[in-house]
């Protein structure tokens, strides 16, 4: 066995097949993985307690599937991403590492984190080799014919297309082989327990909460087999109905890389053995929402003023946005009066997921008939959602606030009643989560307090006029 080793240091890629960094250090020599814990960064970026919850249970599946292939695997606590270049440059040396190997992040403070580490090993004559694994195409390689990113999806999408048409699908990395044996250097240096992982459990996130989203690799893949086969079809018609199990509630999995989208691809031209060919609407929908994904880390990539509090159209700075407490607490707990909306936010605070369509029509109510900073709104779900993402999430709601690359124009405003009555006619997911509500007919459910008569309901009436201030959100942009 050679006595240098490699050093693969995973973020949010949690798993064993198809990791572009765990396979290149593994055609190096032996490999040691390393995993660094950090609760103060989880809390400057409002990472919510469920994602966290997630988050460490698979970390305990990494450990059993790294240590099938002979592969250990450090634990350990850093509170601070400043404080890590030390750690990594310190346990190089203990360790013998040649190299380290880990996949790309984009986030600013993420870039950051990572020059310094790759400054301090350069010192020492080691390297941090970075792979691109968390999109499908490299960063910066999606670019128009002056060479400058893309701002609109339409004309990314179209760009995406014709690479894959050209290119073909990316491929997956195999599983590295099994190690002949543990690294001797390793039984020297401290590291976490699986018994120590649950200390950092958060006690608000419930057994019941926990088996909505099983971890493990497996699992993921089970799912997006019976995705592909059950539920692809009839994606494009069922998508946005959120009583239905129409979407592939995969994002969880993709956010912490217990899947990668490269298998996603795989998996969604496997009936066409890998060849890039669309067959159906539903193929090219999810197709589609995959490259939403893909566009906002592009965005987030090349425009970082996004993740700074910054919006993207930045003459919206100038929006006055409104200060009411009262209705944004009414917001966060679903007691609007506005049966779509509360469904939405309820089964958010039970759940740790909101349906896609649900997001939109309670993210454009926050930003537009309430006037609340999209930004209040971008952190609320990022402290609740399990698949809280920087870039989509930051994405999604600068779209909603007409904020955003491509966004919805000011003056094009959901009505929440409309939306209800399209997307869920019978009243079904209202019933689910506003069960105040349940006992109404197929009509009164979206709109209780319509009607001429007295009702009486255990539920508030709206806590807005949705025409006065759909008429008041467009002066307000029109003013800027």
């Amino acid at each position: 066995m050679s006595n240098v080793n490699q050093l693969i240091w995973f973020r949010q890629d949690l798993r064993v097949r198809d990791h572009a960094a765990l396979w290149h250090a593994s055609q190096q020599g032996p490999c040691i993985g390393l995993i660094i814990l950090s609760p103060e960064q989880w809390q400057t970026h409002h990472d919510a307690p469920i994602k966290i919850n997630f988050y460490l249970r698979q970390l305990q599946q990494l450990k059993k599937e790294l240590e099938q292939l002979n592969i250990p695997l450090i634990i350990q606590v850093i509170p601070y991403w400043k404080d890590i270049a030390d750690y990594i440059g310190e346990l190089s040396i203990q360790l013998n590492i040649e190299n380290v190997y880990s996949n790309i992040e984009f986030g600013v403070n993420e870039l950051k984190r990572d020059k310094t580490v790759q400054d301090f090993l350069n010192q020492q004559g080691k390297e941090l080799f970075l792979f691109h694994d968390r999109t499908i195409f490299p960063l910066c390689s999606i670019r128009n014919q002056s060479q400058q990113p893309y701002q609109v999806f339409g004309a990314f999408k179209k760009a995406c297309y014709s690479k894959l048409d050209i290119s073909g699908l990316p491929q997956c990395y195999p599983i590295p082989e099994k190690q002949s044996s543990y690294p001797a250097s390793f039984s020297k240096i401290n590291s976490l327990t699986l018994e120590d992982i649950e200390a950092f459990f958060d006690p608000s996130v419930s057994k019941e909460q926990q088996g909505l989203w099983p971890a493990g690799e497996n699992f993921a893949l089970e799912q997006l087999d019976i995705f592909i086969k059950d539920h692809l079809s009839d994606y494009k018609l069922e998508r946005d109905f959120p009583n239905v199990r129409g979407t592939s509630q995969l994002s969880p999995y993709l956010n912490i890389g217990i899947l990668s989208i490269r298998q996603c691809l795989q998996a969604l031209f496997r009936a066409e053995h890998g060849n890039f060919h669309l067959t159906n609407e539903g193929q090219q929908t999810w197709l589609d929402e995959l490259l939403w994904r893909e566009f906002y880390q592009h965005i987030l990539f090349d425009f970082p003023h996004v993740s700074k509090h910054i919006p993207f159209k930045k003459n919206t700075q100038k929006i006055k946005w409104s200060h009411n407490p009262e209705h944004l607490t009414a917001w966060q707990t679903g007691q609007t009066g506005i049966p779509i909306i509360d469904a939405g936010m309820r089964q958010l605070l039970k759940t740790g997921w909101m349906h896609n369509r649900v997001r939109m029509i309670t993210a454009m109510f926050l930003c537009k008939n309430m006037l609340i900073d999209w930004r209040v709104g971008e952190q609320w779900f990022m402290e609740h959602l399990i698949d809280g993402d920087l870039a989509a999430n930051n994405g999604g709601w600068q779209w909603c606030a007409s904020t955003g690359t491509d966004a919805v124009p000011y003056f094009r405003i959901f009505n929440p009643i409309a939306q209800s009555k399209k997307f869920d006619p019978n009243g079904d997911y209202i019933r689910q989560w506003v069960q105040e509500l349940a006992h109404l007919d197929n009509k009164a459910i979206h709109e209780p307090y319509s009607t001429k008569t007295n009702i009486q309901l255990n539920y508030p009436k709206p806590i807005v006029d949705l025409k006065e201030t759909r008429l008041k959100a467009i002066e307000t942009f029109k003013s800027i």
